[in-house]
């Protein structure tokens, strides 16, 4: 059974950084595969905000461009997202997520969470001033 936990989270002030982690298992990522990084504030839908292929090319959402990166480790089959001058918007649950098949990241942005049918428990950030 396919498993994902993430860990991470934590509460910081406006332009810190966090690393989240989501650990794979019971899955393999020699085949095709897309990974994904969700979050969801309080009275909002989820929203897609970084994706990774098998090949390791990774995207981001606009808003977060150039301020947090996807990244995964083969070897310790452990997705990242690395977070830096975080801001008070981007408070909320974040929710790794993955399927198998390719992907790409105008696929991703287009399908959302629909696109997923595995997901990890989720991990709390929260950014103050």
């Amino acid at each position: 059974q396919v498993r994902l936990m993430e860990s991470g989270g934590d509460s910081v002030e406006t332009g810190g950084s966090l690393r989240l982690r989501c650990v794979a298992s019971g899955y393999t990522y020699d085949r095709d595969a897309c990974q994904a990084w969700f979050r969801q504030a309080p009275g909002q839908e989820r929203e897609g905000i970084a994706v990774i292929d098998s090949e390791n090319l990774g995207s981001v959402e606009d808003s977060v461009k150039g301020r947090f990166t996807i990244s995964y480790d083969r070897a310790l089959s452990t997705l990242y997202l690395q977070m830096n001058n975080l801001k008070s918007e981007d408070t909320a649950m974040y929710y790794c997520a993955a399927r198998p098949g390719s992907c790409t990241g105008s696929w991703f942005f287009n399908m959302g969470a629909a696109g997923f049918s595995t997901w990890g428990q989720g991990t709390q950030v929260t950014v103050s001033s």
